[in-house]
């Protein structure tokens, strides 16, 4: 699947794109630039459906040791801090379907930048190198944005009717996190995956907002 250019005239979704400026301190930062070679990103929310990026490949993929979860508050792109709202992470524990993308070596440099200050601003995710495995049963090294625990923005486990509620009232500067939730879901499914959890989300996400409408009369 190769990268549709009128993708890049889109803002990714839970952050922004700023002047470029001096490559980031960081070692996983520098270790994409310096190893002179491809690199795959894995996508497991926003990225899937809004990658940003330039890339020449993108397959379906499977991280085993890490599930996907609205477990990271948005105090700005989903959210307010009067009424934040969730944003997903990569938490430890189980697995998670997404995407793999493949990023051509000369694109590694202006991607990392792109994909740093997108994922990184706000410091509630690390940076790290696991393991995936393709379709057809390959296994690749990705780089993936997975939660960090000690950040004040980790929400941990918390139950669906919480985890609805703080997205039914999540709207900030990227819009609804309502629609976030339904677009990687209908992403999913368009990749032919499910997600059990986050299709049992949506629907209490639905009954919480039907149930709080106005009542006729």
């Amino acid at each position: 699947m190769a990268f549709d250019p009128s993708m890049a005239l889109e803002i990714g979704s839970e952050g922004e794109t700023a002047p470029r400026s001096a490559p980031p301190a960081a070692p996983e930062f520098r270790a994409c630039l310096e190893a002179r070679a491809d690199i795959w990103i894995f996508g497991y929310g926003s990225l899937m459906w809004n990658p940003g990026f330039r890339h020449c490949d993108a397959e379906p993929a499977l991280l085993r040791g890490w599930h996907r979860r609205f477990c990271v508050y948005s105090h700005r792109y989903r959210g307010t801090p009067e009424k934040p709202g969730l944003v997903l992470g990569l938490d430890r524990g189980g697995s998670c379907r997404g995407m793999a993308f493949r990023i051509a070596r000369p694109d590694v440099e202006e991607a990392m930048h792109y994909l740093w200050d997108r994922e990184m601003n706000g410091g509630a995710y690390r940076f790290r190198t696991l393991s995936a495995a393709l379709g057809g049963g390959k296994t690749i090294a990705v780089r993936a944005f997975v939660v960090d625990r000690g950040h004040k923005s980790y929400a941990g486990r918390l139950s669906i009717d919480e985890t609805a509620r703080l997205i039914l009232q999540g709207i900030g500067a990227r819009g609804h996190c309502r629609e976030y939730l339904e677009n990687t879901v209908r992403q999913l499914e368009s990749l032919g995956l499910v997600d059990r959890m986050l299709r049992r989300l949506e629907l209490r996400v639905k009954e919480l907002a039907a149930s709080e409408l106005p009542c006729a009369g």
